[in-house]
């Protein structure tokens, strides 16, 4: 027999439907265990799509999926949506190379209505896709699902706001699992909240409010004075039994808290406000982890896993690893801060995956978290920094590109002191295209007054991070790459570096390799391949794309006809660029630069290594990309681009 008896049957939201909704609750079951079961194996995110099972089953349950559409924030919550959706016998490739994505994906599934890697998107996509349906003619339904602190960002009220105002027939569930949450409601209050939300979702009590309405209506002042009274009693009702005043004030009818694990009340409420007419906001409260002890005992560290025993919940470890990037910047950070009394740490919801937990446990009243909240944590950093105040803003690359007019607009164009760290610079891996720090040196080099470096290895990690702190001049940045770092032996003090001055790794005389960050030890790589060919490749650390070592690259110049740069950045706008920019400054001529970086369209996701060798980025890759330029450079012209 099978052990999931009901969920193999279950391969289109249309069979789910087939159900009774008594039987909805041995599908949440399985569901629930199959997810623990294929994460385990592969890892992922993991903790929040436990807590929206009795969700994802409901929606798809009431609404008319894919015909009606389900529009979901923090994608990672959605594994239960994808297991419902006709992919569950493709989980066990979830996030590797060629299998399903982690995130909401439009070429992956009619399902996915709208892609979602980053968080607080929901509304504002469902208002468009509503806005269209109308537009168009067209009647179905449109339901956001937001949570996992999404709310956190501005972007959702702003969506709020207008939709409001719009006054669309659209429903946003609010996914509560208490992370960065707006209810600290006691669970015991749920049977009284259901009770209400049933009461006021009701199509009697719907259609009687309605017909009150009309009557009144006709009855001019003495009318208006019974609508008033009527609507302060269903007002008083909701402030005394719900958090949602402010949902009202937007301009949505609010509904809840609910349980959001009772998945035969979540059908029941659905029903209800399914056909109301303007926005409606429903708000559940769930738990991040549910169904798995371990998840719901340690929200934030099963939130996303590599693979794990599913009994105990321990995720498997490579042994003898070096320690990763994230947790030295994070112990350099508290070193740095406790040196300088001025340094304090700002991140966005992130204080794990950007190392600042370090500093949060060490020195707490130095750490802020502002949420889900790009924008606003780059100019809270600039505040500070009009202070005196020297704030390490730590944001992932892929992140800090929701905050680029405040970054330019707050902090460049005032000349502020903050320093930008950007973690998973480069490639990400299994989070794909959404996650991968692609963008940052181009974005960030073409800022006026901006600084931007980038490391070889964890002690030039550490030095960058204090020349930093020291720089005093203005907004300076630099990122690091997802992962372990190489092991190198780590110096107690911290060395103070020039700024915009290159450092030459290894000597040759055949092609100059100029490499930045993570990609300067995958050159050296290239380079050993390729003396053992007679190819004698010099390797410079450029360690800096802004500004740019001129007098590394003037001093090259008469020693080497050509010149291979090497990034983990698009080279549109990167060091490449900034290579050929010297080159054309310094008028030196008789050059052939071969640009080789990651290529002009979205990398999806896989292991860092895989990605590595399908992009020729490793050292066998450089190497390969190297040889084949030499072999080929006879018919280029000076300055001609060869594109990976």
């Amino acid at each position: 027999m099978s052990e999931y008896p009901l969920l193999e049957n279950i391969n289109s939201p249309a069979d789910l439907r087939k159900l009774g909704v008594k039987d909805l609750r041995g599908v949440c079951s399985e569901v629930r265990n199959f997810l623990i079961d294929c994460v385990s194996r592969t890892g992922g995110h993991f903790g929040a799509g436990l807590g929206a099972v009795e969700l994802a089953v409901a929606l798809h349950y009431v609404f008319n999926t894919p015909e009606d559409k389900l529009v979901w924030d923090t994608g990672h919550q959605a594994y239960p949506h994808k297991i419902l959706t006709g992919r569950k016998d493709q989980m066990h490739t979830i996030r590797q190379l060629g299998g399903l994505s982690g995130f909401l994906k439009r070429a992956e599934s009619e399902y996915d209505v709208f892609g979602a890697g980053h968080a607080s998107t929901a509304i504002s996509a469902a208002l468009g896709i509503t806005t269209a349906r109308d537009l168009a003619g067209k009647e179905f339904k449109v339901v956001a699902v937001v949570g996992d602190g999404s709310l956190t960002g501005g972007m959702a009220y702003e969506a709020m706001n207008n939709a409001g105002l719009l006054k669309k027939d659209m429903i946003v569930v609010l996914n509560d699992n208490q992370m960065v949450s707006l209810s600290s409601l006691n669970p015991t209050l749920w049977s009284l909240h259901d009770y209400f939300s049933a009461v006021l979702t009701h199509p009697t009590y719907n259609k009687f409010k309605a017909n009150v309405w009309d009557l009144t209506g006709k009855l001019d002042n003495f009318g208006d004075r019974l609508r008033i009274v009527a609507q302060k009693l269903e007002k008083g009702v909701k402030a005394v039994v719900t958090p949602g005043m402010l949902f009202e004030a937007l301009g949505f009818r609010y509904f809840g808290p609910s349980n959001g694990h009772n998945v035969v009340k979540l059908v029941e409420i659905l029903r209800h406000v399914k056909d109301l007419k303007g926005p409606i906001l429903l708000h559940t409260i769930t738990q991040k982890g549910k169904g798995y002890p371990p998840a719901e005992k340690e929200a934030t560290r099963l939130h996303g896993v590599t693979p794990f025993d599913k009994i105990t919940g321990v995720m498997h470890k490579s042994p003898n690893e070096a320690p990763a990037y994230t947790k030295i910047f994070g112990q350099a950070l508290v070193e740095v801060c406790k040196m300088n009394p001025k340094v304090v740490g700002v991140t966005a919801a992130m204080p794990d995956g950007t190392g600042l937990t370090f500093l949060q446990k060490e020195l707490p009243e130095r750490f802020f978290d502002v949420g889900i909240a790009e924008q606003h944590g780059v100019t809270f950093a600039a505040g500070l920094a009009t202070e005196g105040y020297i704030p390490v803003t730590a944001i992932y690359s892929t992140f800090l590109q929701r905050a680029f007019d405040q970054v330019i607009h707050d902090v460049a164009l005032q000349g502020l002191h903050v320093v930008f760290v950007l973690d998973r610079g480069g490639l990400v891996g299994a989070d794909g295209p959404t996650h991968h720090g692609a963008l940052d040196l181009s974005y960030l080099r073409c800022i006026q007054g901006m600084v931007v470096m980038a490391p070889k290895d964890e002690q030039e990690l550490r030095d960058m991070l204090y020349t930093a702190v020291e720089y005093r001049k203005g907004p300076i940045a630099l990122r690091y790459p997802r992962g372990n770092a190489l092991g190198v032996p780590l110096r107690k003090e911290f060395s103070l570096l020039e700024i915009g001055k290159a450092e030459t790794v290894r000597q040759g005389k055949d092609v100059a390799i100029l490499a930045i960050g993570s990609m300067v030890p995958f050159s050296l790589q290239a380079a050993d391949l390729l003396g053992k060919e007679g190819i004698n490749a010099e390797v410079v650390n450029m360690r800096f794309v802004k500004p740019l070592d001129d007098a590394i690259v003037r001093s090259i110049a008469p020693r080497f006809d050509s010149i291979v740069t090497v990034e983990d950045n698009t080279i549109h706008g990167g060091l490449g660029s900034a290579i050929l920019e010297s080159l054309s400054k310094q008028q030196i001529h008789g050059i052939s630069v071969r640009l080789h970086g990651l290529p002009d369209s979205f990398v999806d996701h896989g292991t860092p290594e895989e990605l590595r060798r399908l992009l020729k980025l490793d050292g066998k890759g450089i190497a390969e990309i190297t040889r084949s330029f030499l072999s080929s450079r006879q018919g280029l012209s000076a300055y001609e681009l060869v594109t990976t």
